[in-house]
């Protein structure tokens, strides 16, 4: 009983450093991922060649300054936005999708407030001008659980068995010089738009993969479209990819983890 008694106070001790711990690892993550950098997964197709289903890659916090949308769970700790930076045409950055602001999205900002963005026959015209767009060669990736051909006339099969979605590819250059591939896949209704003006504030999103984007084209509606996103809602810019995986490891077979790595796409800056 008195051997009982006397590790009562040790046990306890070391019970609430644990705890003491855990809080602190927490705290930290917390201002991690608020504040510094986070994680972030590719769920689908809309900025393919870029970005692929199984992708994984860093996003800054510090980017864009930082506003309720940087936080976890959108608590509104942070009144309004603070340390507020507007980002360049270009710049591939994570946002809360209207009109709920309640999932992440990703996409690359086209236009600028005061910008006039309209589409033409697949073309992107910035402030009355053609943004620069050149046919370059097809964007082919195998198909795996993790990549399934946007339609069965893309995809291509191979000597050895396997099969590649083949994409048309084009690199598309903004005036300030900023050069990305983007995909053409078919004539899509969304090719073509009425102009529009980005309010202040605000900014024009798209993905690089235009016939397989919802993005500022589309009016608002959820699972319909982001329509002119508030800047107020980035979360981050994309910084590099840190891993990619085309989907067929398993957990049970950790040998599976280095062949399903593509390990090309590891590294990748935007």
């Amino acid at each position: 009983m008195t051997e009982t008694v006397a590790n009562a106070p040790k046990a306890k001790s070391e019970t609430a450093d644990f705890v003491q711990f855990l809080v602190k690892l927490a705290i930290f993550f917390f201002i991690l991922r608020s504040f510094i950098i986070s994680p972030f997964n590719i769920p689908s197709e809309s900025m393919q060649p870029r970005l692929v289903v199984g992708d994984y890659l860093l996003v800054s916090k510090w980017s864009y300054g930082y506003s309720r949308y940087s936080l976890p769970f959108n608590l509104p700790l942070i009144p309004g936005r603070i340390l507020a930076g507007q980002p360049e045409r270009g710049d591939v950055v994570v946002f809360k999708a209207p009109p709920t602001a309640s999932a992440d999205y990703i996409k690359r900002v086209i236009g600028l407030p005061g910008d006039t963005i309209e589409m033409r026959d697949g073309t992107v015209w910035l402030n009355g001008k053609p943004v620069q767009k050149q046919r370059v060669a097809d964007f082919r990736i195998p198909v795996s659980p993790n990549t399934r051909c946007y339609d069965r006339s893309f995809e291509v099969p191979l000597s050895d068995g396997t099969a590649v979605c083949s994409y048309p590819r084009f690199r598309e250059t903004l005036p300030n010089g900023k050069s990305y591939y983007v995909l053409d896949l078919i004539d899509a209704p969304r090719d073509t738009t009425e102009p529009i003006i980005v309010p202040q504030g605000h900014m024009f999103l798209m993905g690089d993969n235009r016939d397989n984007s919802l993005d500022s084209r589309f009016p608002a509606v959820e699972g319909q479209g982001i329509g002119i996103v508030p800047q107020d809602h980035l979360v981050g810019r994309a910084l590099v990819t840190v891993f990619s995986t085309d989907g067929s490891a398993s957990w049970f077979l950790p040998w599976t983890w280095i062949t399903a790595a593509r390990w090309d796409r590891i590294g990748e800056g935007f």
